[in-house]
């Protein structure tokens, strides 16, 4: 029976560990930065593909204002989430993410624009205390492509008023923050 434990035990740790790469994501859209700094093993660093290098406390200081600024719109999508477990340590793991970035940003000329970026990012984890963080991120670049921006929603096909839409907001407003607490039900 062991045996059976012990990869009821893994799989629980891989949940886990997704759940984690999950609400890291889902932080930085929402512009969390207490949930993004969360995710991070005190002394984490990150090396995010040659623009930063550091401690993760300093990245995540170094990109608060942006990712919280209230007319900031991301929307990151994993994919191909590969978690595995040390065979010689329960408590290290290593995660490869596929990361489908959109952007909408101001180009150098202020003009908007919309960005699309592919990369992957390769994680080392930890646990720590019985939980799972980050102890070391690596943000690899795969891919790029920038449009100019358009705001048409489904080629102008959608019924109604666009301006009636429900729309993402940033923490703690989101519609995910208050339906958690019970709110909006």
């Amino acid at each position: 029976m062991s045996d059976r434990n012990d990869a009821v035990g893994a799989l629980l740790d891989k949940q886990e560990i997704h759940e984690l790469l999950t609400r890291y994501l889902r932080a930085v859209d929402r512009g969390d930065v207490e949930g993004v700094r969360a995710c991070y093993l005190p002394g984490a660093t990150e090396d995010h593909g040659g623009v930063f290098t550091g401690t993760a406390d300093d990245y995540v200081t170094s990109v608060s204002a942006v990712v919280s600024h209230p007319r900031s719109r991301t929307m990151h999508c994993m994919t191909n989430v590969l978690v595995e477990l040390s065979p010689n340590d329960p408590d290290l793991a290593q995660a490869e993410s596929y990361v489908t970035t959109f952007s909408a940003v101001r180009t150098p000329d202020g003009q908007l624009g919309h960005c699309f970026v592919g990369a992957r990012i390769i994680d080392r984890l930890e646990r720590r205390d019985g939980r799972w963080g980050i102890a070391h991120r690596a943000l690899v670049w795969d891919w790029s492509h920038d449009a100019p921006a358009t705001e048409t929603w489904l080629f102008g096909m959608l019924i109604g008023d666009p301006a009636d839409l429900t729309r993402s907001g940033k923490y703690p407003n989101d519609p995910v923050y208050t339906t958690l607490n019970g709110a909006g039900e």
